[in-house]
């Protein structure tokens, strides 16, 4: 059987499969975006209404991730899976677009339709983007995968910004049928870049394909979960993933409103800041892949990405005292900086994780740990801002709400750089077990 090794993509095929997620991301910030601010503003209903619409999204990711996954190991090819999962994605965009009219009519009917499409949206999100990474962690070397990982997470945030920048120009002035249209189009669009980006790259036979069992094929679902579970290192990777993106994800809606009331920033300038800590994520994340790519520590790289970020947090916390902007500006590009050497490290350690196995599971793996992501993104978005709101209540101050949810993020980011070394422990003690095993059976035969 060939080796993964053997199989190594260029870079400009990982470059392309990059485009993939950003397809997949565009979709999703239409929701997250452009009709989140219609049900809100242009409807006047309760904004919980998006938020359990972008929760059933994850929620659905959370169970149907390691399915998909497993269920696409069994397969020759993964690319099927790729545009069939876009293909649902696209489906499940236009539905929620289509929902609004009748929202408009009818609440709770459009609501209802709303959700079922937010569901679709999220099944199509497991089926495409599980496989994706997946293929990736098989066919990549194990030097391209920091670079793989970091393409793959650029070009979605790429995406998102030209589809909510175009999507934004074409909406004025908006109508529903507009909408609809618009959500048509994006979905069409990604279909076109999936075909184009997959074309050709997925050549010759899988590196790796799971063992056949005569009684059970390629395993049942549970009996493979189980055994993959059981591996100390699959564990404790999926806590530090789960604890690291929840307090990565819980900032998403706190941080523009604290450097409003700790700093008195105005809209325009909080919106900037929020853009300074997009760029300094980015320029982590360039950074993180050329260290990883020379070092090839990627864990290693993870847990410095999530003790550096616990570190801004306490700066954040300490910020207010200070009473300085700039030195505040900077401890929050800091803040990007650091999240974004934490995340490369993450994907290019969950890529790792599934690359150097050899049992054909890369899937099911991934999307246990796709399914710790949804899950802490699900969770810790909404818990970021209801957070605030309780320490609020709690310490009878807004500005103290905000420091007190700092501090907790501080606290998760450090036991999640805990984690992320005694997982990269765990699996060394594994492979060695593994290696002695293999020698003693050598020996013995």
């Amino acid at each position: 059987m060939t080796g993964a090794a053997e199989l190594g993509l260029s870079w400009w095929q990982l470059t392309r499969l990059g485009f993939v997620q950003a397809a997949i991301g565009a979709v999703v910030v239409l929701l997250t975006t452009t009709i989140n601010r219609v049900i809100v503003v242009e409807l006047g209903l309760p904004a919980m209404i998006p938020g359990i619409l972008v929760a059933l999204h994850f929620g659905v990711q959370l169970i149907l991730r390691p399915r998909l996954g497993h269920d696409s190991d069994g397969h020759g090819r993964r690319t099927p899976w790729i545009l069939g999962g876009l293909f649902v994605c696209a489906l499940g965009g236009v539905g929620v677009a289509a929902s609004i009219p009748v929202m408009a009519s009818n609440v709770i009917l459009g609501v209802a339709l709303a959700s079922l499409a937010s569901v679709v949206l999220g099944a199509g999100v497991s089926a495409s983007g599980t496989p994706l990474l997946a293929l990736m962690s098989e066919r990549a070397k194990p030097s391209q995968r920091a670079g793989a990982a970091a393409i793959t997470w650029i070009l979605m945030i790429v995406g998102i910004i030209i589809t909510a920048a175009t999507s934004g120009a074409l909406l004025d002035p908006f109508s529903y049928t507009r909408l609809i249209a618009i959500a048509g189009g994006i979905g069409g669009a990604g279909l076109v870049v999936g075909g184009l980006a997959t074309w050709g790259v997925e050549k010759g036979p899988r590196p790796f394909m799971p063992p056949v069992d005569r009684a059970e094929g390629t395993g049942s679902f549970l009996a493979t979960f189980r055994t993959v579970w059981r591996e100390p290192a699959a564990r404790l990777f999926s806590g530090f993933i789960f604890l690291a993106m929840f307090a990565y994800s819980a900032q998403d809606l706190i941080l523009e409103p604290f450097a409003g009331i700790a700093f008195g920033m105005t809209p325009g300038e909080s919106t900037k800041l929020s853009g300074a800590h997009h760029g300094g994520v980015l320029v982590g994340m360039i950074l993180a892949a050329l260290i990883a790519t020379r070092s090839g520590q990627l864990r290693h790289g993870a847990a410095a990405g999530c003790m550096a970020s616990a570190l801004t947090y306490v700066g954040l916390v300490l910020s207010p005292g200070l009473a300085n902007v700039t030195l505040f500006t900077a401890i929050v590009v800091l803040l990007g900086l650091s999240n974004g050497v934490f995340a490369i490290g993450a994907i290019g350690s969950m890529m790792a994780l599934t690359g150097d196995k050899t049992d054909g599971r890369a899937g099911l793996r991934l999307g246990v740990f796709g399914a710790a992501q949804a899950l802490a993104y699900a969770v810790g978005t909404m818990s970021g801002a209801a957070g605030v709101d309780v320490a609020r209540a709690v310490l009878d101050s807004p500005l103290r709400g905000y420091l007190a949810v700092f501090g907790v993020q501080a606290v998760l980011f450090g036991a999640s750089a805990w984690l992320a070394m005694r997982s990269a422990s765990s699996e060394r003690a594994t492979t060695v077990f593994r290696q002695r095993g293999e020698m003693l059976q050598a020996v013995i035969q």
